[in-house]
């Protein structure tokens, strides 16, 4: 299952690490945050050095369903009460100005990269939430309003909230293009770091500043970033003749929603989130191929593929200093749904705390913050491992019981249709055979293990 943006690029494979370098900075995970992080911090003059575990984008920047927009559901309302207005305005001018950023560097750097500008809108049968929605981003500077009219959609919704100007384009060809600038090595999967120094396999890196963009931080410690982020998953389908044509990026509001966005002559259509390790008996691709065939009757498939994002208690992303144990290590974390322009977000934040420029964006998107909706959020997740960790012991006098995730000890649970063993507590996944492939684990599955479905 691979998705539309992996099978229509391209690039040459980077060679392995195998020996021991030391540089300025080093970044680790070369998806779309570490690959534009170290960009910012070439340009701005630094010695820049990226370690990826497998092939750069592998992860979640090639599943990603590719909108760059400041319109991140319907987020501004609640924020204008949890944040307050200033951490509010704060948080819409970061993602408007990474907007303009990538149409900024696409433009110097010439990048063929299918980048459009759209509109952007999320759907939904109540009005009243969309009507505080508008209220609430257009108080904040953001290019909103409300519509009732011309939504195309397959099915009748009260209207949509739209923000104009935002973007869209192929993120795989915008990536490989901005990684030529850099120093990469691919298939280098780093298993510890210590103090100033990340260990591979085959070689290590010595560094004066390291910041990981690996999705979620692999170390437990310090940080804790496995418990204050959990993981979902949601699934794509690309249809060919399918005939509707999008007047821009579609997203609806609520739990159970779908997204709609063309590229070129393919609808890009996705739904049917859900935490990772649950609900793994239904098949969600599926329910959306049921769905398709009734809203698209003449479409035909071409492609499928999942994706998975991390989710913080408060709804903003964790961009700064890792802990304060750590004053040389940085993290960019818990994108939530909108890993693209939360990635250019991370990038400029980063670049800027590194060479100690300020920053207004640093208050709202401290990993250090901590509040009130933390708490509730921590016991719930403690809950999650504590059911994993149950049903392990349960399962221990089983002589064919389920493996269990070597990151905290969680029974896994199969997933028939990805075929992959995956966690429900923190969402490490692994394929059949055992390999990992995502973490917070650091780990394959230990050979000894039972992987009978």
């Amino acid at each position: 299952m691979h998705s539309l943006w992996w099978e229509t690029c391209q690039i040459q494979e980077r060679q392995t690490l195998k020996e021991n370098l030391e540089t300025e900075i080093l970044v680790i995970g070369g998806g779309m945050a570490g690959i534009l992080t170290a960009y910012q911090l070439h340009e701005s003059g630094k010695k820049v050095l990226v370690l990826e575990a497998d092939r750069i984008g592998s992860g979640q920047t090639r599943n990603t369903t590719a909108k760059i927009t400041s319109q991140h559901g319907l987020c501004y309302h609640g924020f204008l009460k949890k944040l307050g207005t200033e951490k509010a305005r704060i948080y819409a001018s970061a993602n408007q100005a990474a907007i303009q950023e990538y149409e900024n560097i696409i433009n110097t750097e010439q990048i063929a990269c299918d980048f459009e500008k759209q509109s952007s809108f999320v759907y939904g049968k109540s009005k009243k939430d969309l009507e505080l929605e508008v209220q609430a981003a257009t108080s904040l500077g953001l290019p909103a309003s409300l519509v009732q009219e011309n939504l195309t959609l397959p099915f009748p919704v009260w209207g949509a909230v739209t923000f104009q100007n935002q973007a869209q384009f192929h993120p795989l060809k915008f990536l490989y293009s901005l990684s030529e600038h850099l120093v990469i090595y691919e298939h280098s999967p780093v298993y510890k770091v210590e103090e100033n120094t990340a260990y591979t396999k085959s070689g290590t890196v010595k560094a004066e500043k390291i910041i990981f963009t690996c999705h979620i931080p692999f170390l437990n410690f310090p940080g804790a970033y496995f418990a204050r982020i959990h993981q979902e998953r949601s699934y794509v389908l690309a249809l060919e003749d399918h005939g509707m044509k999008t007047n821009g990026m579609y997203i609806g509001s609520g739990k159970q929603s779908f997204s709609f966005r063309n590229y070129g002559s393919y609808l890009l259509f996705g739904g049917m989130g859900h935490r990772t390790g649950e609900e793994s008996t239904v098949s969600k691709y599926q329910q959306l191929r049921t769905l398709a065939a009734q809203w698209f009757p003449k479409g035909r498939e071409i492609c499928c593929w999942s994706a998975q994002d991390g989710i913080t208690s408060d709804g903003l992303p964790y961009i700064g200093p890792y802990a304060k144990s750590k004053p040389n290590w940085y993290v960019a974390a818990g994108f939530q749904k909108w890993g693209m322009t939360s990635s250019m977000v991370a990038a400029i934040l980063l670049r800027d705390l590194i060479l100690e420029r300020d920053n207004p964006w640093e208050v709202v998107f401290t990993p250090k913050r901590f509040s009130s909706v933390d708490i509730p959020f921590l016991c719930k997740e403690g809950g999650h491992s504590v059911k994993g960790l149950t049903r392990q012991l349960l399962a221990s006098q089983n002589p064919e019981k389920p493996p269990v995730c070597p990151h905290m000890g969680c029974q896994l649970e199969w997933n028939p249709e990805e075929e992959s063993w995956d966690c429900p507590c923190h969402g490490s996944r692994f394929d059949k055979q055992g390999t990992l492939l995502n973490g917070p684990a650091q780990t394959s599955l230990s050979p000894s293990c039972s992987l009978k479905k």
